[in-house]
């Protein structure tokens, strides 16, 4: 026999040949159809870890199925490399972020290519890197001109650790996503996107998505958060000013007993400048973070204005309070506060001892106890008047019709979703193109000015951002008057670069343009592939970005993805692998140990794709002694080979069933691979026709047939999973080409054809035993077989027969008494 599976020279001689055939360079042939897959794209940490393993890997089988589907593929690889990671390393290590990142990158290149991923590694991009943020720049450019940015002064989510604003997506639990620090409260000047004018059709869009998971949108449709209300205002007592509401629920109008405003509201702020308790309070609230994420977390407090409201329809004055829960920048500021049918009013009144109004009773008119939670649901209208009686909808109307003209009410549709906040004070970003000038004011750095490159060689204390302190940098002249201006020295969130780099991967060699027609070629992407974590935070913004593309003119379709898989964490003892928790496996290890066919192999059987996976040890090991029996079953087998193999039927009963079964298979894996994704049952079911392999003995020349066909089946069906192995066991085979340009195998439909089937056969419903029929046998003939085997005739002699149930090609069941 050959020696012995070593995987670490074969798997190099494999990737080198890969590379100098440039195998996996994508090219826009119109003559195949086109396939792009896209794996989300790592930061560059330093080391891969399990995750990207996965990630990587899920993505590189689909590809290569796709590519054996006789599809052009493109399947490209980047860098997210902009983020505070490489200004915190840069402290620690003293060197500047560009080295840490740019070594950093070069180094999972590597690790990358060591794992024989099919990508076209010309395409390469960084975000870091001036040819590529020119454009993103070149874009703020012209949206700025068009009105879609702008800059406001804004409470913003400010990390205290980080030294950063965090937009509300990145504040988890009231927590900084990276730092895990309590958000704060800031104001500050802030560059916003007008996300908000494309939240419809970011909402309606998100039914065209039938290929996404529905958990991931209704993730997406629940951040929008549409909803359909009446904005009106209460009179304030004593004043000429009013208060602006929006409720979602004017049916319990009836029932408010307080309104809440925000601690920012200007009410609020003219009622402290006299009020020491509530100036103080307002204050305490400001250190609070401006999610609505963050306020989750948050007791639920507040203090009474001294302030009363006059109710609109009632004349009753109502208090006015303040609350640490209402946030300015949401609707007006201002809450009508309905304790009996709102949990978090009904807590607020609960512990501050404000009436509680029952105003809306079940349908069925059963009683509600109000003495422990809110009742929630729509109903009936009680204790409301005229209102008396009205459903939901009829309450809605009626209310809004009385409220017209003596409260301005308004019917309005509303959005969770807030303008994107893309202002950062760190350095290690994209600067903001924009000059600021004492008489022209904001201005955008012409086109032909762009790129405002960051500059690399500086050094970072963490005392900020350097670029603040580097007058060479912000010390400009206003391109409109031509007077002594200053640069801004923010940068973009870095979500801003991975919100569009999915589309320069088509043209990333194009110096003159952000896109070009090679973008429509490939885009949409096909698959996409990446972790449940993005679902509101990168894959939003970047539906956001590809309409803005559309409608500068760039691209022409209206979602970036087509498809998407969202695959689940290693876990390791039941925990997800992290430094912190001293659960990580080294990927480099076990590549070096076992080779990356079994690092593949394992981490596509061990779970479907969207499914967590849990670490094991022995697991891996098993993979690598499949790969080392399927080495051993190819050589042997083309070790009783002489010369040319010809192709011949099978003959005998053993022969024809293992004809069958591989068939079978290769209908099963075709399907698991390319329909279903479900990898792990692809696998088995191979591993399954090896253990039928191995049982079959047979050494006729029509055996010899079989099992070549067998194997070759065998080879192909692993080899987008395993293909350095596969690559090197197809010319063992006897094949010249290589098998990454093999087309993918068609079931031959006769060898699914059976003459006869395997029936089981109960009695009562227990198993009692197995016959053989013709697969074409009738309902007649098979309940006579069943009653005729000597094996059933034991649990059926002396027995009353009352029926035979016949499940066609599967079982009998007889019922006796």
């Amino acid at each position: 026999m050959s020696t012995e599976y070593q995987p670490a020279q074969l798997e190099a001689d494999v990737q080198s040949y890969w590379q100098r055939q440039q195998t996996f360079r994508a090219t826009e042939d119109t003559s195949k159809q086109k396939f792009y897959c896209l794996s989300m794209f790592p930061y560059p940490s330093g080391q891969l870890h399990m995750g990207h393993v996965r990630n990587y890997t899920i993505g590189d089988v689909i590809s290569r199925f796709q590519r054996m589907q006789g599809k052009n593929v493109l399947q490209p690889m980047g860098w997210d490399a902009f983020g505070l990671p490489a200004e915190n390393a840069a402290i620690k290590h003293q060197v500047p972020p560009a080295t840490w990142t740019y070594q950093n990158i070069d180094y999972m290149r590597g690790q990358l290519q060591r794992l024989g991923l099919a990508y076209d590694w010309q395409r390469e991009i960084a975000t870091c890197k001036p040819d590529y943020y020119r454009w993103e720049q070149w874009l703020f450019v012209r949206l700025f001109k068009k009105g879609l940015v702008y800059n406001k002064t804004a409470a913003v989510n400010w990390d205290p650790v980080d030294q950063t604003v965090l937009a509300n997506e990145q504040v988890i639990d009231g927590k900084g996503w990276r730092s895990g620090a309590p958000v704060e409260r800031k104001e500050i000047p802030q560059w916003f996107m007008k996300i908000t004018d494309y939240a419809e059709e970011l909402l309606t869009s998100l039914e065209t998505l039938s290929g996404w998971p529905e958990q991931v949108k209704t993730m997406q449709a629940n951040w929008i958060g549409r909803s359909e209300g009446l904005q009106f205002s209460f009179a304030v007592d004593g004043s000429e000013q009013r208060i602006a509401v929006y409720t979602t629920r004017p049916d319990t109008l009836m029932g408010v007993s307080y309104l809440a405003l925000s601690p920012d509201h200007p009410l609020t702020l003219q009622a402290a400048e006299n009020n020491p308790e509530l100036r103080a309070f307002v204050d305490e609230c400001l250190q609070t973070g401006t999610s609505e994420a963050a306020l989750e977390t948050v007791q639920k407090r507040g203090i009474d204005t001294g302030l009363r409201a006059i109710h609109p329809v009632t004349g009753e004055t109502v208090p006015v309070w303040t609350a640490n829960f209402v946030l300015m920048g949401y609707g007006t500021g201002a809450v009508m506060s309905v304790p009996a049918h709102d949990q978090r009013d009904f807590e607020f009144a609960q512990a501050y001892e404000l009436p509680v109004k029952q105003v809306i009773e079940p349908i069925s008119g059963e009683a509600v106890d109000l003495n422990t939670a809110a009742y929630t649901d729509k109903g009936r209208l009680i204790n409301s008047g005229q209102f008396d009686g009205l459903d939901f909808q009829a309450a809605f109307d009626a209310i809004a019709n009385a409220l017209a003209i003596s409260a301005e009410a308004e019917r309005k549709v509303n959005y969770r979703l807030r303008d994107w906040g893309v202002s950062r004070q760190r350095y290690w970003g994209t600067p903001i193109p924009i000059i600021y000038c004492d008489s022209c004011g904001a201005v955008p750095v012409p086109e032909a000015d762009l790129p405002v490159v960051l500059p690399e060689d500086v050094v970072v204390d963490g005392s900020g951002s350097p670029i603040k302190s580097m007058p060479e940098f912000y010390n400009c002249t206003c391109p409109t008057c031509q007077a002594p201006a200053k640069r801004e020295t923010d940068t973009f969130d870095t979500f801003f670069e991975s919100s569009w780099y999915y589309a320069r991967f088509a043209c990333p060699d194009n110096p003159d343009a952000m896109l070009d027609k090679r973008a429509d070629h490939w885009l949409p992407v096909d698959q996409y592939i990446g972790g449940i974590e993005h679902a509101v935070l990168h894959l939003l913004y970047a539906r956001f970005f590809h309409k803005l593309l559309r409608d500068e003119g760039l691209i022409d379709s209206d979602e970036p993805f087509t498809n998407l898989l969202t695959q689940g964490m290693v876990l390791k003892d039941g925990a997800k692998m992290s430094k912190s928790k001293g659960n990580t496996v080294d990927p480099q290890a076990l590549i070096d140990e076992y080779g990356a066919d079994t690092a593949r192999l394992f981490m596509m059987f061990a779970a479907p794709p969207e499914m967590s996976l849990e670490w094991s040890d022995n697991a891996v090991e098993g993979a690598n002694r499949f790969l080392k029996r399927l080495w051993r079953a190819v050589h042997e087998h083309r070790e009783t080979i002489e010369g040319e193999l010809p192709k011949v039927a099978p003959e005998s009963a053993a022969a024809t069933a293992l004809r069958r079964q591989t068939h079978q298979t290769l209908a099963k894996v075709t399907d698991d691979l390319g329909r279903r994704h479900t990898f792990n049952t692809a696998i088995a079911a191979v591993m399954e026709l090896m253990n039928a392999l191995t049982k079959f003995n047979e050494q006729d020349a029509a055996a010899l047939s079989v099992r070549q066909e067998a194997l070759e089946l065998v080879v192909l069906m692993l080899s987008p999973i395993t293909p350095h192995i596969c690559h090197h066991l197809w010319q063992v085979l006897g094949h010249q080409s290589a098998v990454v340009d093999a087309v993918w195998p068609e079931v031959d439909a006769s060898a699914l054809k059976q003459d006869t089937i395997e029936l089981i056969v109960q009695v009562n419903g227990k198993l009692r035993s197995r016959i053989e029929v013709a697969a074409d046998a009738d309902k007649a003939s098979v309940e006579a077989a069943a009653m005729a085997d000597e094996t059933t005739r034991r649990f059926t002699d002396g027995q009353t027969v009352r029926k035979v149930i016949v499940v066609p090609g599967r079982l009998v069941n007889i019922v006796v008494a």
